[in-house]
């Protein structure tokens, strides 16, 4: 999304390889594995107990089914929640994936970063505080209409695969749910994504867009809608059932 150079997919792939080994593939990996746990968790935590709070406040019941109306609230309230915790984790995760040509200083050669520490003390201290937020509004453009996109097709989907007298989904129907969900809400989210990461990496090297709109032109531009893709089906599918287990056995230990 943020490279240039690579013709497709299967390119990218073998000229990472060739220039970095297998090591490539899992560059900028820590910090986001470190943190994906409060990340899912926050999200998912603050889609639910939103959905609940309005319900309390609107039907006098927590569990009452959510209207539409409901769910879209909800879903942009996890949207803008995600932006805050999501952003400097992708950013650090773009600057180490983005630094595969090295600069010299003085008569060393050396990379622009040597790990997620040291990436974000660099960029607070070169950027400050808004740095790390570098994409911000762009990620907003993403995650809030496409956690609307994500969890209510979820919801619904799930209510439709749910047997009646069941109290809640089986396996495979979350698994399903979450999956078709999660290409809905990628397939539109992906644009912003795109925007959103080159924004992130601009800046490692030389500053080449001026801001979300600058980089929508631009890329339009020189590639027109090839820009955009879609993916993610699996990993929304796993990401959806690992909450609901959570949630489920956190109701079994209430019991």
């Amino acid at each position: 999304q943020a490279g240039q150079g690579y013709g497709n997919t299967l390119n990218c792939v073998f000229t990472v390889y060739r220039n970095e080994t297998v090591a490539g593939f899992f560059k900028g990996m820590s910090f986001p594995l470190a943190s994906i746990a409060v990340y899912s968790s926050v999200v998912f935590g603050v889609f639910s107990n939103t959905q609940r709070f309005i319900c309390q406040h609107r039907y006098g019941d927590s569990n009452h089914a959510s209207a539409v109306s409901d769910l879209v609230v909800a879903s942009m309230v996890a949207g803008f929640v995600s932006v805050g915790i999501g952003c400097p984790v992708d950013l650090v995760k773009i600057r180490l994936q983005m630094q595969t040509q090295p600069f010299i200083q003085g008569r060393s050669v050396r990379t622009a970063y040597r790990g997620p520490v040291h990436c974000i003390s660099s960029i607070l201290r070169k950027e400050g505080l808004a740095g790390i937020y570098r994409g911000a509004g762009a990620m907003v453009l993403r995650d809030v209409p496409g956690y609307c996109l994500y969890f209510i097709p979820y919801t619904f989907l799930c209510e439709w695969f749910t047997s009646d007298g069941c109290r809640s989904p089986s396996p495979s129907s979350v698994w399903i749910a979450g999956g078709i969900a999660g290409a809905i809400s990628w397939g539109t989210a992906t644009p912003m994504d795109v925007v959103k990461s080159r924004l992130q990496a601009d800046g490692v090297h030389l500053n080449k867009y001026k801001g979300v709109i600058d980089c929508i032109s631009q890329s339009y531009h020189n590639e027109g809608l090839k820009v955009s893709s879609t993916f993610a089906f699996d990993s929304c599918a796993v990401s959806v059932m690992q909450q609901c287990y959570v949630r489920r056995w956190n109701f079994f230990k209430r019991i």
